[in-house]
């Protein structure tokens, strides 16, 4: 077996300049300075001298590279390790991988189908070496040693090309708990595990404290770099509008201001600069632009009901959606992920640009939208990173570009609106093709589709040259150019810190947020003096709540635990709903209701309700939640609930009968418990507002819902109909009996 290129690795220190980093790749001296020969000519090149600004390289490397080695670059698509399989993919056996002679990565083919097409890929030396790509998306989720070992392999496979570009792995965010799922959140509980997006909101809104940001930044950033992983799909600057969104889960929430200031601290910690990425950073990828809230009740884009984005408000796109992004360009993220929905003319309300113009709803997709992208991103707003599209645009998602093939969608993408990679598959042929049909007679004997020109729909020179300096340019800001090998065993020693899960376990503490309260909590131990306790978990399938029952009460064997409910003075229930199947589109509206069987309509191709019906349920045997609290109450006891909350639920079959109620966003069973039982005085507050109930996320005929889809929860009241609202003037948000409203912003505190 070859050997590991972990150890292989030299490494050259110029003092007070670049750290020069090779497995097998040439350095020479120039001036008693070591470089590295990066473009193959073993001469003090613009592309070798690590001295010059990152543009002026990028700009040099590009005339130097193939058209071949250019066009490689336009694609991103997930890869496999070797040592860590990816999960399986949906509706795919398990990929077996064909280890390399050093035995870190997978040389065997791959042949699935996914969302986002057909892929038939070759193993991962064919990949780098003979294809030339170089931009891979990480979806397994291995331990720290194995990660940086697979990372330094790549990087020493592409040392072995006559240009060496180093490999740039993405990921989506690894930091936070959450259910796993492939193409959302791939991976946790690996690096110091926070709480969802939503409940480090919380902790921040609750405590006031933006230096939660700040520590939580830092460790991303100190974690990702010590195994070598240098691009992150994160974070959602996305302000969560219409509830019924599956994504709402990844949002910081609906505080548009708050998201702002979350951001203007995320930016500049995870990628080591306010000026933009930095060799000791991370880069970061902003998605998704111009906010992806503004869903058509709910329909989430990866279906075609979801292909609209509804600002049927006047003016919502610049009064609620836009604000992070703003920080995103002001603290200069390394790239922004456009949205696969299109914006919808006939359903919005006029929208202003940043000079104050009616914007025109063109009906493509953003990332083929030159209005949004080129014009209102780069020309208005001042981006200076580059556009990485979301995956499947150029197959499965190109919405309002059906009429293309695959080749056009590239070039439409790249030569018109101004996208520089796009994710997906590795379409090096199909970028092939756009690029030659700008100088072939392919136009002469095939009709160009109606309402678009050719100039738009073929790579040139210039367009492509554009691109690739722009991913090449924050290669060279990385400094992985120099230096792109991590040390396995320095990486198990950062990710195992315990000052990182220390302050991570802090914040899910602090994002729990008390409901409701009758005195019940705090449930010290003087309370729980000769008591029993009823313990219990419920998830949307009984088997996921006999596992979490299991875990909750091993957690609570330190108090005196009962299996017969009419026998206990308290009941501590653990309820984690969930609802509609990523990807898919669901038959209706998105659930919200914790509810078990609960009979409600389809929707048509239009988005409408129909007539025909299906049954839903979120929580299996809700049912029994109340027949616990009876008998529970008829002791004179008391019920203690949990909520978890990726969406924002209708809670009233656990509200009515808990007497007391806190929510948690993926947030620790143990942080959640120390809340309860007085070990840590509550402080989060709601990061978004809950519905009251059906009625204020009612569907009329037409496909219009009585609360606007664009406009967050603490503002839907201003547009809500009198009938609904009580004598408060509130309609929209969850009210007790108490008379809170769990709104933005609320929380208890004892």
């Amino acid at each position: 077996m070859a050997k590991k290129a972990s150890e292989n690795m030299r490494f050259y220190i110029n003092d007070g300049g670049a750290t020069i980093g090779v497995s097998g790749r040439g350095v020479f001296n120039e001036g008693g300075l070591i470089f590295k020969d990066i473009d193959g000519t073993g001469e003090l090149t613009a592309v070798n001298d690590w001295r010059l600004p990152p543009r002026i390289r990028a700009e040099a490397y590009v005339k130097t590279l193939t058209v071949k080695e250019k066009l490689a670059q336009l694609s991103i698509s997930d890869w496999r390790m070797g040592t860590c399989p990816n999960p399986a993919l949906p509706g795919q056996p398990q990929h077996i991988p064909t280890l390399d002679e050093s035995g870190v990565l997978d040389d065997g083919e791959l042949h699935a189908k996914t969302i986002f097409g057909q892929q038939d890929l070759p193993g991962t030396t064919t990949l780098l070496k003979k294809m030339f790509n170089r931009h891979l998306i990480l979806r397994a989720n291995p331990k720290p040693d194995e990660l940086a070992e697979w990372l330094n392999q790549l990087q020493a496979v592409a040392e072995e090309c006559d240009h060496f570009i180093p490999v740039q792995v993405a990921s989506n965010s690894r930091n936070e708990n959450g259910e796993v799922v492939f193409g959302m959140n791939d991976a946790a509980g690996v690096f110091a595990t926070w709480p969802g997006t939503l409940g480090i909101a919380a902790a921040v809104k609750g405590t006031g404290r933006i230096d939660i940001i700040d520590k939580f930044a830092a460790h991303v950033r100190r974690e990702w770099n010590a195994c070598g992983l240098k691009k992150g799909y994160m974070y959602m600057a996305d302000v969560m509008t219409d509830p019924r969104w599956q994504r709402s889960y990844g949002t910081f929430g609906e505080d548009p201001a708050l998201i702002a200031e979350i951001f203007d601290h995320l930016i500049p910690e995870i990628q080591g600069s306010a000026d933009g990425v930095v060799p000791e950073g991370v880069s970061m990828t902003v998605k998704h632009f111009p906010g992806g809230g503004a869903r058509e009740n709910g329909f989430d884009p990866h279906y075609e009901a979801g292909q609209w984005n509804v600002y049927a408000t006047e003016n919502s796109l610049q009064k609620y959606h836009i604000h992070g992004f703003k920080s995103a360009v002001k603290y200069n993220a390394a790239s922004i992920m456009p949205y696969y929905s299109k914006p919808a003319a006939a359903k919005s309300a006029p929208q202003q640009d940043f000079e104050g113009n009616e914007i025109a709803m063109e009906p493509f997709g953003f990332a083929f939208n030159k209005i949004f992208i080129d014009g209102m991103l780069r020309g208005q707003m001042g981006f200076k990173g580059y556009i990485n599209s979301d995956t499947g645009i150029a197959h499965n998602m190109g919405w309002g570009v059906e009429a293309l093939d695959t080749a056009e969608r590239i070039g439409f993408a790249v030569t018109q609106s101004g996208v520089d990679i796009i994710s997906g598959l590795f379409d090096n042929d199909a970028a092939l093709e756009a690029y030659e049909r700008a100088t072939s007679d392919y136009y002469d004997t095939h009709a160009i589709p109606a309402g678009f020109k050719k100039e738009d729909l073929i790579l040139t020179d210039e367009s492509l040259d554009r691109a690739v300096s722009r991913t090449l340019t924050e290669l060279f800001q990385q400094g992985m150019f120099e230096n792109p090998y991590a040390d396995p065993k320095k990486a198990v020693e950062v990710i195992a810190d315990k000052a990182a899960w220390d302050d991570a376990a802090e914040v899910h503490r602090q994002s729990v947020v008390v409901l409701k309260n009758d005195g019940t909590l705090p449930l010290t131990a003087e309370k729980l003096a000769g008591k029993q306790v009823y313990a219990e978990a419920f998830a949307q399938t009984e088997k996921a709540a006999e596992a979490a029952t299991k875990q909750l009460r091993e957690m609570l064997s330190d108090i005196d635990l009962t299996d017969d409910a009419a026998k206990a003075d308290y009941a501590i229930l653990m309820v984690s709903p969930a609802s509609g199947a990523y990807f898919n589109a669901t038959p209706g509206y998105l659930e919200l209701d914790i509810c078990e069987g609960k009979t409600v309509p389809n929707v048509d191709a239009d988005g409408k309700p129909t007539a025909e019906t299906h049954e839903e349920t979120t929580l299996a045997g809700v049912g029994r939640i109340a027949e616990i609290a009876e008998k529970i109450h008829a002791n004179g006891g008391s019920v203690i609930a949990n909520i978890n909350m990726p969406l924002a639920w209708e809670v009233g079959n656990v509200e009515r009968c808990a007497d007391a109620l806190t929510a948690g966003f993926y947030t620790f069973v143990d942080a959640t418990l120390d809340v309860m039982r007085g070990k840590f005085a509550p402080v989060g507050k709601m990061p978004i507002t809950l519905p009251r109930g059906d009625e204020v996320l009612a569907v009329n005929a037409d496909g219009v819902c009585v609360s606007p889809n664009d406009v967050p929860g603490y503002d839907k009241d201003l547009f809500m109909p009198a009938a609904l609202k009580d004598e408060n003037g509130k309609a929209y948000a969850y009210r007790d009996a108490k008379g809170n409203y769990y709104e933005l912003g609320f929380g208890l505190t004892y």
